[in-house]
């Protein structure tokens, strides 16, 4: 086994010109690439989320970033969220150290999410701009482009070492899934009892779309992520006017803690090395014919 990053690629040329492809390895040509853009994007995107958290952007009707967060269904903690906002950051920081490791599978995963790790930046560069703008429709459809460029990025990339997955993938896709109802209420400027209701619907999407991950990838980092957000909501809900019949908080709340729940119940296994299925592979053909091979 090779102790330094490959320096091929072994994917031909059909996929060498998409930059999203998956590759069993990368040339050092392409690493070097990855180290800088990636590097750059991630500082573009941190610098202009630190900055806006505590000044209003140059410009006409500009903000401070939490001051768009106004009384909605979908409304959040500031607090809550920029404490997960920052911890995502941080780990990121990781990602760009597997770069440059000298493990070969820390490296090749960390190159095949450089394209949609960058993109992620670059996208949420653009909304944290749009929304500081108040330019709440175009922000949204930033998110809806990232959140199929995360999407794409869990379901191609779902076994990546979970160093890397957790920063890149999970933590930022179940952001990006409770934005789009956050800055969609936002957008909508809906804060009556009729939007209410609804929203008491749609805000248990979250309960499935955490079970599906955690069914079907037996991914707990991604339970977590949305539990964490689900509590932030809560408390943003809480701290909202009072309105007639104001569930949202509670359902928030009631959400997060199954959510935590289920997660723990599916990590916990995998934790103490007792998982017989490890996350991304429920169970395989060479899972399945393992008895009848062990007969032979």
């Amino acid at each position: 086994m090779a102790d330094s990053a490959p320096a091929n690629d072994s994917n031909g040329n059909g996929s060498s010109l998409n930059p999203f492809a998956k590759r069993d390895s990368h040339s050092d040509q392409s690493i070097l690439l990855y180290k800088i853009t990636t590097t750059i994007s991630w500082l573009l995107l941190v610098v202009s989320a630190i900055y806006t958290t505590f000044a209003s952007p140059n410009g006409p009707n500009s903000h401070k970033f939490w001051h768009n967060n106004p009384s909605t269904p979908f409304a959040q903690s500031s607090l809550f969220t920029s404490i997960y906002v920052l911890i995502i950051f941080i780990l990121q920081s990781g990602y760009a150290y597997a770069l440059y490791m000298s493990d070969t599978t820390y490296v090749t995963s960390a190159a095949n999410l450089g394209s949609h790790f960058i993109a992620n930046n670059l996208l949420l560069f653009g909304f944290v701009f749009l929304f500081t703008h108040m330019h709440y429709w175009l922000a949204l459809f930033l998110l809806v482009l990232n959140f199929g460029n995360l999407s794409m990025a869990y379901f191609r990339h779902s076994t990546a070492p979970r160093a890397i997955h957790i920063g890149t993938v999970s933590g930022p896709l179940a952001w990006n899934f409770v934005a789009l109802y956050w800055v969609g209420a936002i957008a909508v400027h809906s804060n009556h009892f009729a939007a209410r209701i609804v929203a008491n619907v749609f805000i248990w999407g979250w309960l499935g779309y955490g079970m599906f991950f955690l069914v079907a990838y037996k991914d707990y980092t991604m339970g977590f992520a949305l539990s964490v957000l689900c509590f932030s909501t809560g408390v943003g809900q809480f701290l909202t006017r009072p309105h007639l019949f104001q569930l949202q908080w509670i359902f928030a709340f009631t959400i997060g803690g199954l959510l935590f729940l289920l997660s723990l119940a599916v990590g916990m296994p995998g934790l103490l090395g007792r998982d017989p299925f490890p996350r991304g592979q429920i169970v395989s053909e060479d899972r399945e014919r393992a008895p009848l091979l062990a007969d032979d």
